[in-house]
């Protein structure tokens, strides 16, 4: 890139439509002079080379993605991380603020990764190390996306559970039982007050526990405890699967009696998860199998929050993430950023269920809810109810035990004296 051409790949926000453009926030490690590592971003993500030999035009002014910010945060003596055949020179750690015209890959999840997260921004001259911090789309292009179908609205409609979290659990041996007892343990549960029972992530249709067979035990519990508590209740099934089943697993878990399903988002794809919620009859579910391993690194990757928006824009009614505290190694800030991507406005794409998740158990529920900040989250449990030393029954009770003393302002350590269940939580897991 000549000196003369990266003017080209700079714009102010005036300067163009944007609603024509997605707004992308990357930090990232350069070699060189910020001003040309930059240009060199947008070029490898959009147009790479913008006009033809010999010809006379220049492709950038509408399809070429433009630098609004530039802020270089400081020079660092080495990279934060060393990387292979990086080039060799001063280093600048930056923050840049980008325009990208979304008609170069229309409403396309694939097409629009490809752009923002694929090999031009991280193969760009001179940026070794790049993370995509955040991005944020414009009613133009949501106005090609249905998003969640049931929100958070409809999940507590269809649960007719409001001013309250919704509470979830995972059955537990996640996958060492077969569906008769792994039946008998949720409809303890959902007898206890839980909301949900759910399969574990790793717990889809193996020949040990098949969906079918899980489905017809859970759903015909779960009608069993609705009748027993008076109360609606959902059985989470697993259906990660290839993409090419989903609709088919979707159809024999639903007429068995599943009515929420679980997709580990990443592994089967924000594609087949579009596809899914055009088909679906019943909320969706995602889980967080794969995105730790690119969005963990603080100066590298991609930050979950862009994934959790994907997510959402995707379909999810509901999105299972990483929580709080030492468990799932990730910072409070990471979790909380998570929380408000699946809360905050975004144009015409309902608002999803954050559940925020990682070794809780009723002695943990009032500090997540402190952090959330407010009722509209999912609580998600194992050990915590199914590994309560009375039991799964007692296990779910001690959950909305705490939650009471929550809700009339007590302490959870004195309403415990009077409610033996809460008492065994905290003692166990405490």
């Amino acid at each position: 890139m000549q000196a003369s051409d990266i003017d080209g790949f700079f714009a102010e926000p005036h300067q163009i439509d944007l609603e024509k453009h997605l707004i992308l926030d990357y930090t990232l490690e350069c070699v060189g002079d910020p001003r040309t590592a930059a240009a060199h971003l947008c070029s490898e993500q959009s147009t790479a080379q913008w006009k033809r030999v010999d010809v006379d035009e220049d492709l950038r002014p509408r399809f070429g993605a433009k630098v609004l910010e530039l802020e270089v945060i400081e020079q660092r003596q080495a990279l934060s991380y060393p990387v292979q055949h990086a080039a060799q020179g001063d280093i600048f750690a930056c923050r840049v603020k980008i325009a990208h015209p979304h008609e170069n890959f229309g409403p396309r999840i694939p097409n629009l990764i490809s752009a923002v997260l694929g090999e031009g921004p991280f193969f760009t001259p001179g940026i070794p190390l790049i993370k995509l911090q955040d991005i944020h789309f414009p009613d133009s292009f949501l106005a090609h996306f249905q998003g969640p179908k049931f929100g958070v609205q409809g999940l507590r409609d269809q649960l007719n559970a409001h001013d309250r979290p919704i509470f979830f659990g995972v059955i537990k041996p996640n996958i060492g039982l077969p569906p008769d007892a792994f039946s008998a343990i949720g409809h303890e549960a959902w007898l206890g007050g839980l909301d949900i029972a759910k399969d574990d992530e790793m717990l889809a249709d193996p020949e040990w526990s098949p969906l079918t067979e899980r489905c017809e035990h859970l759903g015909r519990a779960r009608r069993e405890a609705e009748e027993a508590t008076g109360t609606p209740k959902i059985y989470l099934a697993n259906i990660t699967d290839e993409v090419d089943r989903l609709v088919e697993l979707h159809d024999a878990a639903v007429a068995r009696g599943a009515n929420a399903l679980l997709i580990n988002a990443l592994p089967v794809g924000l594609s087949g998860v579009r596809m899914l919620r055009k088909h679906t009859q019943v909320p969706l579910i995602a889980h967080f199998p794969f995105i730790a391993a690119f969005s963990r690194l603080p100066h590298y990757g991609v930050h979950s929050r862009v994934m959790t928006r994907l997510q959402r824009l995707a379909g999810f009614d509901t999105v299972i993430m990483p929580g709080f505290g030492p468990r799932m190694m990730t910072t409070d800030q990471e979790v909380q950023d998570n929380i408000r991507a699946c809360l905050e406005p975004m144009g015409r794409i309902k608002p999803c269920l954050p559940v925020p998740g990682g070794s809780d158990s009723a002695a943990t529920l009032k500090r997540v809810y402190d952090k959330v900040g407010s009722v509209d989250f999912g609580f998600v449990p194992g050990r915590g109810v199914f590994g309560h030393p009375m039991g799964p029954r007692a296990g779910a009770t001690s959950i909305r035990q705490a939650w009471d003393a929550i809700a009339a302002g007590v302490d959870v350590h004195t309403h415990a004296e009077q409610h033996p269940e809460l008492a065994a939580a905290l003692k166990a897991f405490g």
